[in-house]
């Protein structure tokens, strides 16, 4: 797979709320991705309650590698991926974090070394909780909708099939866009997949 990437990461984060009644939410894009990364990733990954997360733990690339669903709500996310990074010893540019976001259009992804909040709770918690913004992130575009009420759009599932059918393209794009950062590192990622659509062309 060449060289190893410098900007390795150790924890994957994929953010959302816990609980039946959020199982299908747009706010529960970053729990979905990270179903669908465990499947793709080589060799057993152990399950585990720990630090207020459904927690996994195996290897990549002979490296220690952990997934995390934290379990304490979506503004409160912070606490637990401090907790996971500090028994780990991670540093934050260890860290990678998959959310939802308004800002980009249904069908888009996104990926960043760093950066704000962008009015997101999850990450405004996060950045908090690490006490840096200096942590990837891979934003997955779920469009702000016609409805006024924020809360209520992230917090809802698609009524449209065509929409879902996007929906599920784009989370499986992000979940090899993430394998493709842990296996190749950031930047083989960024140039491979920002710009692109659920279509597979670019923008």
């Amino acid at each position: 797979m060449g060289s190893e990437p410098q900007d390795r990461i150790r924890l994957v984060v994929g953010l959302g709320n816990p609980g039946e009644a959020y199982v299908s939410t747009r706010h529960n894009a970053g729990f979905m991705v990270l179903e669908r990364v465990l499947k793709r990733l080589r060799g057993k990954f152990v399950r585990s309650l720990r630090y207020g997360s459904d927690l996994w733990e195996g290897n990549c690339k002979g490296s220690r590698l952990l997934l995390a669903r934290p379990l304490t709500y979506m503004n409160l996310s912070g606490g637990a991926v401090s907790r996971i990074a500090s028994g780990a010893g991670l540093a934050p540019r260890e860290v990678l974090v998959v959310y939802d976001d308004m800002d980009l259009p249904l069908g888009r992804i996104r990926i960043r070394k760093d950066g704000g909040a962008g009015g997101h709770r999850g990450v405004e918690s996060v950045i908090a909780g690490l006490g840096s913004a200096d942590f990837a992130r891979v934003r997955v575009g779920i469009g702000r909708g016609e409805c006024p009420d924020h809360s209520a759009h992230v917090l809802a599932g698609f009524a449209d099939e065509k929409d879902k059918e996007v929906f599920v393209q784009v989370l499986e794009t992000a979940a090899d866009a993430v394998k493709l950062a842990l296996y190749r590192g950031l930047d083989v990622a960024m140039n491979e997949y920002n710009g692109m659509r659920h279509d597979g062309k670019r923008d």
